[in-house]
């Protein structure tokens, strides 16, 4: 590439970054919705329809990015009025946490805002929710979650169930590659963290939101977040 068209295309380098690859990922997005009760503020949280997919675990609300959303904030406030029949003009966006990334090929984006609603405004969509529950912000600030974790494995090839042949995904010896990249590599520890709560484990990526959520608020703000509006 000569110097002038690389001086021409070089301004692209300017922006606030991103993660190598994320179009080979399913990509969604939730919203940790807040709302106001009896002067506390409680985190929104539902479970899913044993129909769908990671049916009846704990999630925030949340989906798929589909291809006429325009923003990824659109996203999480489109599936929230989906699943939980809260319309956008009621929910104020606070920003945005940190993007998950999992050894499972999923991105999660997550947006936080606060409703100021009554619960009875929450109609969930039975399609999709079973049900929905509350629980104050305060009980994960004094509550840190267990920590545990899973072994992560690269494995450059598979044993196909039908047949019982070898599928070669890369072709590591045929490269010319070390011997050790034909085996079964990496020993990467997955960290997966899990709140026992009474309505159920939470756990998996809407735990880690959460104690990101808990993390970036940090003791100085406990006074809004926490006990007392």
């Amino acid at each position: 590439m000569k110097i002038d068209e690389f001086d021409a295309m070089k301004d692209r380098f300017k922006f606030d970054g991103g993660i190598n690859g994320k179009g080979e990922y399913f990509n969604s997005v939730i919203l940790l919705l807040i709302i106001p009760i009896d002067g506390e503020y409680h985190l929104v949280f539902q479970k899913r329809a044993s129909h769908i997919r990671q049916g009846g675990e704990i999630s925030f609300p949340g989906g798929r990015i589909e291809e006429e959303d325009l923003s990824l904030e659109q996203v999480a406030l489109r599936e929230t009025k989906e699943e939980m029949g809260i319309s956008e003009d009621k929910i104020r966006i606070l920003g945005r946490l940190n993007t998950v990334v999992t050894p499972a090929g999923v991105t999660v984006d997550a947006y936080v805002g606060i409703a100021d609603i009554i619960q009875e405004e929450i109609q969930i969509n039975p399609c999709e929710v079973e049900a929905y529950f509350t629980i104050p912000i305060s009980y994960f600030i004094d509550n840190k979650p267990d920590r545990y974790g899973a072994q992560v494995t690269i494995h450059p090839s598979y044993i196909d169930k039908d047949t019982g042949e070898e599928v070669i995904l890369f072709p590591a010896k045929k490269l010319g590659l070390p011997e050790k990249y034909s085996k079964p590599w990496g020993d990467f520890r997955y960290g997966i963290l899990v709140y026992p709560t009474d309505y159920g484990v939470i756990w998996g990526i809407t735990a880690r939101l959460i104690f990101d959520f808990i993390e970036m608020l940090g003791t100085s703000n406990n006074s809004f977040f926490g006990r007392t509006i």
